[in-house]
Formats: C-alpha cells, sequence, structure tokens
C-alpha cells in the first residue's frame, strides 16, 4: 500500500475518534452543568477546554466559561482550527484519498454524515440544539465504524484504519483521566479520602463506561476502582489495556504483511514490560499523573514510529 493512502486511513480514523470523543466530552459536562451550580458549571467547562488542550486559543476570544461559548467553539469555532466542523471535512477529505481503498459503504457513511454535519454547524449552536448536534456526532461515528467493520477487507489498510483508532483513543482516555483526576484529587498522595461521587461519575461518562462499570460494581462510584477500571480492566473497550491490546494486535498483522517488524514494534514491547503487569495500587503509589504522562509520551512516540516504519506522515 502507498505511504499516501496508509496516511489517508490511519488519520481518517484518528480524526473520526477525536471527533466522537470530543462529543462525549461535551456531553458529560452539559450533563454536569444542568445539575450543578453556576461556579461548579463553569469550572466543569473550563476544564473541557483544558483537556482539549484550548485553553490559550479560547482564553484569547472570551473572558469566562459558560456552556453557550465553550461548545460553540470546540465544535465550530473559526479560531479553532481543530473544531469539530473542520475534524470531520478531515475524515471526509482523507475517506476521499483513500477513496479506491475503501467500500463503497464506507464512503457513502462517512459522506452522508459530513453534509449534516457540516449543515447543522454551519450556524451557531444554541441550547435547544446542542443536545441533538453531540447526538448526531456520536451516531456518525457509530455508522461509520459500522460500515467499516463490516465491509472492509483485512489487509493493511484495514489494520492501519485500526490503528489509528486505538491510537486515538488511548489518547483520549488517558488526558480525560488525567485532567479530571488534578480537578478532583490535586494532591498526588493515596486516593482515600471522600470525593464527589457526581464528579467521579463524570469521568466515566465521558469515557462512555457510566453504566458498564455501575453493572459491574452494583452502582459503587469510587476512584480507586474507576482509575482500575479505565486504566487496566482489558473488556473495556475504551480502556487504555484494550486500547493498547488492540494496537499490538494491529502493528504485528502489519509486521506479518510486510514481512518485517519496524521500529514500533519494539516500542510496544518496551512499553508492555513497563505497564503490563502494574496494580492500580502501584499505579497510585508511582503517581497517577506520572503515570499516565508517560503513556502519553510512548503512546505518541508509537504512532511517530508508525509512521516512519511505513513512510507516512503522523
Amino acid at each position: 500500500m502507498l505511504g499516501r493512502t496508509a496516511n489517508s486511513l490511519f488519520w481518517m480514523f484518528r480524526y473520526l475518534e477525536r471527533a466522537e470523543n470530543t462529543a462525549r466530552l461535551l456531553e458529560a459536562a452539559l450533563r454536569m452543568a444542568l445539575t450543578r451550580d453556576l461556579a461548579t458549571a463553569e469550572a466543569e467547562w473550563r476544564s473541557v477546554i483544558a483537556t482539549l488542550g484550548l485553553q490559550r486559543a479560547y482564553d484569547a476570544l472570551h473572558d469566562g466559561y459558560d456552556g453557550l461559548s465553550v461548545w460553540n467553539f470546540v465544535l465550530r469555532g473559526p479560531s479553532n482550527p481543530g473544531n469539530v466542523r473542520a475534524m470531520f471535512g478531515a475524515v471526509r477529505s482523507n475517506a476521499r484519498t483513500a477513496r479506491t481503498n475503501i467500500s463503497s459503504d464506507l464512503w457513502e457513511a462517512v459522506n452522508d454524515n459530513w453534509m449534516k454535519l457540516d449543515t447543522m454547524l454551519a450556524r451557531p449552536v444554541g441550547q435547544m440544539a446542542v443536545g441533538e448536534v453531540l447526538g448526531t456526532i456520536r451516531r456518525a461515528g457509530t455508522q461509520v465504524h459500522g460500515a467499516f467493520d463490516g465491509s472492509i477487507l483485512r489487509d493493511d489498510g484495514y489494520h492501519f484504519s485500526r490503528a489509528g483508532t486505538f491510537i486515538e483513543r488511548a489518547d483520549s482516555t488517558a488526558r480525560i483521566l488525567d485532567m479530571k483526576y488534578f480537578l478532583l484529587l490535586p494532591s498526588l498522595s493515596y486516593v482515600g479520602s471522600s470525593l464527589d461521587t457526581g464528579q467521579w461519575e463524570q469521568v466515566l461518562r465521558s469515557v462512555a463506561g457510566a453504566r458498564v462499570y455501575s453493572w459491574l460494581n452494583a452502582g459503587q462510584i469510587e476512584a480507586r476502582g474507576i482509575v482500575e477500571f479505565v486504566v487496566l480492566d482489558d473488556r473495556f473497550p475504551r480502556s487504555l489495556a484494550f486500547c493498547r491490546n488492540a494496537l499490538r494486535d494491529c502493528l504485528g498483522a502489519l509486521a506479518r504483511l510486510h514481512g518485517e517488524e519496524g521500529r514500533a514494534i519494539a516500542l510496544m514491547r518496551d512499553s508492555d514490560t513497563r505497564i503490563s503487569h502494574l496494580t492500580v495500587d502501584q499505579i497510585f503509589e508511582q503517581g497517577l499523573h506520572e503515570f499516565l504522562i508517560d503513556f502519553l509520551a510512548r503512546n505518541a512516540a508509537i504512532s511517530q514510529a508508525i509512521a516512519q516504519d511505513y513512510r507516512f506522515q503522523a
């Protein structure tokens, strides 16, 4: 496969995952803001901007953190080049570049959803419309992934696409957990204090894990269990462990198809050696923030190595 096509498939699914994760983060913040006082709501919206790394750009235009300003900046703000409207435009652009390597079903799912979202985000999103917009973004991700899983040949293009998905998903989950942890527990001491249950549930909602975590833990919400679930539970498809395992499988499949192992696999093995046997107690002992920063750095290094191994841009 040409590097240009591999690059398009890798980034098509990174942008798709990023758009969906952003919508989930906004949905969770909206739910929290509607049920709390004004000061808590403002802190919640601030955390969204901080988690997405947009604080400097947002602060240059706005004096405060209200929902209307935040979600419009994130979804469609012209001064925010990484807004969701632009993300989905990048999904479509990359799909078009790789058009001969994807199915008609997948192209139609991307193109139809892009047209729908581009129209919805062409004008400011008000209070009455934001829920519909966020739901449409999530459904777009579901539809595109469904078309992909049901119609794509399991060749190297499939594995480049999956690699992009899980690189991005792991990055998003780690950033959300790191930012929320600092908001909830600024001290790096071992978790044991009384924390706000609603805020920790917010962490789960941000990664689409509230219902399944509640089912597994009989509705008990506590910090240690949530961190163990989001970081180490390889049954949960948005956990760091699940993403790492899925990415390892993708890299192994690409190595077999191309007849050689690249630097990305070596970095993956090194990462596995360091974190595969960690317990949640050991993570807290070394510092959750330190663990997550190291994870993010290793995830980014693997992404760069994939690009170098297969000669495209990360």
